[in-house]
């Protein structure tokens, strides 16, 4: 037997968060690059109550903060317009005030707008919330966003995404419902990099979202998040964290995975942190290592960030 929890509404397509009517008494969270881009003239979004100071990596400090602003005053929903980061912090705020949530992500690939998880900075280290009460209630994903995505945040997010459905679908916690939407997930991924089809992202986005939103993530992920914490974009992270945990478990996805990687040309990453203190704070990643499909010690978490640190992974078969 297996559940699987999802937002009331998901509205997909082009032109749909342009067409979608917006509810007027809503506290908006957003980033300086999403409001930037002109996203509230193409939304109709309402700008009397906006947030705009949501950074990559955000902490729980920034949802305290928002919280302290904006809870006395007198709006019904919280919508979330922006990145994975954006979404993050929108959904717990709305969690935290009992207020519908309307998510709208302008990047595709960390399935936030999908899920019961929220990623945010403790104490300088990254911990993810696991909650139902996460979960948005409208999500609105439209491809439109994707236009004229600076090539960063679009490399990022769509390997971000990779990662996600491929280590879900080796995942202990999947189930077959899991397995067929991540494997489709990556089909629809891998077509979209390789033809720059922006509607086959957003679209394996979503899949993404469904699918290891009701697993988890595993080996890739734990081993992504000291790179994070140096300020190592997670999406540019998990191009070699994930690739190597995929050669490690032996996934039939390391071969694809690895050549996306290749296609969108990430440049080497390294670790400043001494790699056995950063693989014991690996080791305490329950979440996402009980879940990995073969058992990991340390000695073997040290060995993989070694080969990270060499720039040897996309030689790595």
């Amino acid at each position: 037997m297996f559940t699987i929890k999802q937002p009331s509404r998901i509205i997909f397509g082009k032109n749909t968060a342009h067409e979608f009517q917006f509810p007027k008494k809503s506290l908006v969270i957003t980033s300086p690059g999403a409001k930037s881009r002109n996203w509230f003239s193409y939304t109709g979004i309402d700008e009397k109550l906006v947030f705009d100071s949501v950074k990559p990596n955000p902490s729980m400090e920034i949802v305290e903060e928002i919280i302290s602003l904006y809870q006395n005053l007198d709006f019904d929903y919280v919508i979330g317009i922006g990145g994975g980061s954006v979404l993050d912090v929108s959904k717990y705020v709305g969690f935290k005030l009992n207020k519908p949530k309307i998510s709208v992500p302008t990047t595709f690939g960390s399935g936030s707008e999908i899920t019961r998880i929220s990623v945010l900075k403790i104490n300088g280290k990254k911990k993810g919330f696991h909650d139902d009460g996460l979960i948005s209630d409208i999500s609105i994903i439209d491809s439109n966003f994707l236009i004229d995505t600076p090539h960063s945040v679009y490399r990022n997010s769509a390997i971000d995404a990779c990662a996600q459905c491929s280590e879900a679908y080796d995942s202990k916690s999947g189930n077959i419902f899991t397995k067929f939407l991540c494997s489709k997930a990556f089909d629809c991924l891998e077509e979209g990099i390789l033809n720059n089809s922006k509607e086959k992202l957003a679209f394996g986005s979503l899949l993404t979202g469904l699918g290891f939103g009701n697993s988890s993530t595993t080996l890739g992920h734990a081993l992504s998040y000291p790179f994070s914490n140096e300020g190592i974009p997670h999406g540019h992270a998990l191009a070699f964290t994930t690739t190597i945990a995929h050669k490690f478990n032996k996934s039939q996805f390391f071969g694809r995975f690895q050549n996306l990687v290749k296609k969108l040309d990430f440049p080497p990453i390294s670790l400043k942190q001494n790699l056995s203190d950063a693989a014991d704070i690996i080791t305490t990643d329950r979440k996402h290592l009980d879940n990995n499909p073969i058992k990991i010690t340390k000695k073997n978490i040290i060995y993989l960030l070694e080969i990270i640190n060499q720039n040897k992974t996309n030689n790595f078969s």
